[in-house]
């Protein structure tokens, strides 16, 4: 009795766990789409919002950053609050207002704080990261004259260079100075003039100076080496390697620079290393330099005209409830129809399991009821099929049991009765007593070789040796050994048979077997035809006798092992009935087919098909 199936094993179990474990995720991913599609639109709208958001920032930023007052900012704040439909105010530290497109209340916490020396890198991504806004220019900014000679200096370079094949074009900086660009496409170039593109101006000189001055002061006061100056702000420690560089290009200077002021100096703080307190003092002295060019910080505050400083993010707590409770009666649902559907699916696999434990305990006769047309039904219906071919096998075998033995013990009855008449002086061993017992040791000889055959043929162990042969030949040799055993009429007809790629004993046997079938069945008087013609890449052997014919119901058992046509064990007719059985293996082994057609009362035909190249494997 087979043990019973862990509860955690049972297919129930596990088709249930699988369900459950689908209609949760199902569910989650349902809901989760709704609470996404619910308020998809509203972060649409939050994102919309935080764009116009930070378009106004910057526009307020780069003011500030071009501008030592707030003073005009009111027509910038009117003009966008008029293009993005939102309430704009500007304060100062203290909520004083500076600018506002409309009378509000203002929020608890300020949307931003704009100032050029300290941008929100959260509304400016690409903020560099000391956090000076790029336009705020102060004393770097060129006057008109100079901004003048420079670009045409560079218009000139530019159209040079353009001749030469390069594909230049010109930038204006914010400090107003124009450059070419790419700048890898012209760097190292020395000429068409660009070298002396890199010429510094009067302002340029002199606020570098002034920034020379205050960066080593302030380096002097932290302990630190003293560095050098490019117009870009890269630094270079004395005795060391250029670094990168500490700022980038402003955006739009004032039209006119006055000359650099005079910079207070503050010893830097004492940073993890020697690059870290450069570009510490460097950034603290720009914003020194930079400071009374810009406007002071301001506080800024944008709501919409309702007064909400943000939309809404997320579900309310009771959405979110009816969700949940959706979800759970759903999953409910999806519980009780899988085990409705996992009961009526194992109740039939149970079956079978209980029927395939009745045939291994011996009951070669069990079956199941097939109810349904499905998938289970039908492995009911191939276990039922299972079952009665087991069934046939038990009893062949039997029958082949049955048969051996008395086919074994015929001959050796008669052997022995021989054997025990001579003992007795009954019989006299005379030429007569010793023919006899060489035939009856004949018939054993041929049932022994024929059951090894088939057992070779049924563990797949049969070997075939195949070689050219000539058909022809083979036919004649089978006629004349059949013709000298007997007095029936053996006619053999070939018509230019071509050689066959087969194993030629193997071939003699399944032709001496046929034959002797043939001359064995078609009477003494019988009239045996052995025909070979080629029909493309095969050749065709048919044996035909003019015997009494096979009944059409006994046709598809003739090449079963131990089959006579007579039903009795007389062996009137001699044979062991294995030698048609013999014929269809060694056939079908050199990749051929046997076939057998019959008319009662006209005789039988055996029809073999064999490749002319022999067996594939």
């Amino acid at each position: 009795m087979a043990a019973r199936v862990e509860f955690r094993r049972r297919l129930l179990v596990r088709l249930l766990a699988g369900s459950v474990l689908i209609a949760a995720c199902a569910i989650a991913a349902t809901a989760w789409l709704a609470v996404r599609s619910t308020s998809g639109a509203i972060r649409a709208e939050q994102g919309s919002a935080l764009a116009t958001d930070a378009k106004i920032y910057d526009t307020l930023l780069g003011y500030a950053a071009t501008h030592p007052k707030w003073d005009g900012v009111g027509q910038v704040v009117a003009d966008l609050a008029r293009d993005t439909g939102r309430v704009i105010v500007l304060t100062d530290n203290t909520r004083a207002p500076i600018a506002q497109s409309a009378n509000a209340t203002l929020p608890q916490t300020a949307s931003a704080v704009v100032d050029p020396l300290a941008v929100d890198p959260a509304l400016v991504p690409n903020a560099p990261s000391h956090r000076i806004d790029p336009r705020a220019v102060g004393p770097f900014a060129l006057t008109p004259q100079e901004r003048a000679d420079v670009r045409s200096r560079a218009e000139r370079a530019a159209s040079c260079l353009r001749e030469q094949g390069f594909t230049i074009s010109l930038t204006e900086q914010p400090t107003g100075r124009t450059i070419l660009t790419p700048i890898d496409a012209v760097d190292g170039v020395r000429s068409c003039g660009v070298p002396s593109l890199a010429k510094l101006t009067a302002t340029e000189q002199n606020t570098l100076n002034a920034l020379y001055d205050a960066v080593n002061a302030c380096l002097t006061a932290a302990n630190a080496d003293p560095v050098m100056f490019k117009l870009d702000l890269s630094w270079l420690i004395e005795g060391a390697l250029p670094m990168v560089p500490t700022t980038s290009r402003p955006a739009q200077p004032p039209s006119a620079a006055p000359r650099a002021p005079e910079v207070t100096v503050t010893a830097a703080p004492a940073p993890a290393s020697a690059n870290d307190v450069v570009s510490t003092c460097v950034n603290n002295s720009r914003r020194a330099m930079v400071l009374p060019y810009t406007s002071p910080a301001a506080l800024l505050f944008i709501t919409d005209p309702a007064g909400d400083t943000a939309a809404p993010t997320g579900l309310s707590t009771a959405s979110a409830l009816r969700i949940a409770a959706t979800a759970a009666a759903v999953l409910l649902l999806a519980v009780g129809v899988t085990v409705l559907m996992a009961t009526r699916l194992t109740r039939p696999i149970r079956a079978l399991t209980e029927a395939a434990q009745r045939m291994r305990d011996g009951d070669s006769a069990t079956r199941v009821t097939v109810r349904s047309k499905d998938e289970i039904g039908q492995l009911a219906a191939v276990f039922n099929e299972l079952s009665a071919h087991r069934e046939a096998l038990e009893r062949q075998r039997k029958d082949m049991v049955s048969d051996v033995s008395h086919e074994l013990r015929a001959p050796l009855g008669n052997i022995r009765g021989w054997l025990e008449a001579a003992q007795d002086g009954v019989a006299e061993t005379d030429p007569t007593f010793v023919a006899s017992l060489l035939e009856e040791s004949v018939v054993l000889q041929r049932l022994i070789d024929d059951l090894q055959d088939l057992a070779l043929a049924d563990a797949g162990k049969l070997r075939l040796h195949p070689r050219p042969v000539d058909v022809a030949d083979l036919i004649d040799q089978v006629v004349a050994t059949h013709r000298a055993q007997s007095d029936v009429d053996i006619t053999a007809e070939v018509r230019a048979v071509p050689e066959i790629v087969a194993d030629p004993v193997r071939l003699r046997q399944v032709l001496g077997n046929l034959v002797g079938n043939a001359v064995r069945y078609g009477g003494p008087d019988g009239q045996v035809t052995i025909r070979a013609v080629q029909r493309g890449d095969h050749v065709v052997i048919e044996v035909a006798d003019a015997g009494p014919g096979i009944a059409p119901d006994d046709l598809p058992h003739v090449f079963n092992r131990f089959w006579r046509a007579e039903k009795s064990r007389s062996r009137q007719t001699g044979g062991s009935g294995l030698g048609l059985a013999v014929v269809r293996d060694l056939v079908e082994l050199h990749d051929g087919t046997v076939t057998v057609a019959s008319t009662l009362g006209e005789g039988t035909t055996f029809t073999v098909r064999l490749r002319l190249s022999g067996p594939r494997r």
